[in-house]
């Protein structure tokens, strides 16, 4: 059996990347000021969080206008939510693995 590490999906292994599409779970559209503020993140890092994952096809991108004002939305994807559920269940797998080789590998008091 292969170790679930090998699950991983490396667009995940950055945090702002991992919280990202953790914001945007379900249908949810968030505009980039929303978005920024919410995961705690500088301007520079979410851009280029975002492009990443939009190249990969995690995430979609909309641009448009409020009241002359530019505005950026970010939604997450089917691909991109199916991904990060992979992702999930693998870090669950990894951690739980641990604590059982932890929990055979003790020695009795």
């Amino acid at each position: 059996m292969a170790h679930p590490r090998h699950e991983l999906d490396e667009a995940f292994l950055t945090p702002v990347r991992l919280s990202l599409m953790a914001a945007l779970v379900g249908d949810v559209e968030l505009d980039f000021a929303t978005l920024r503020d919410l995961i705690e993140a500088d301007d520079s890092a979410l851009s280029k969080a975002i492009t990443h994952l939009e190249r990969l096809g995690y995430v979609t991108v909309t641009k448009g206008f409020v009241t002359n004002r530019p505005r950026t939305w970010v939604a997450s994807t089917a691909k991109g939510r199916r991904a990060l559920g992979r992702h999930v269940r693998a870090l669950r797998a990894i951690t739980e693995s641990g604590r059982a080789a932890g929990s055979a590998g003790t020695m009795p008091s």
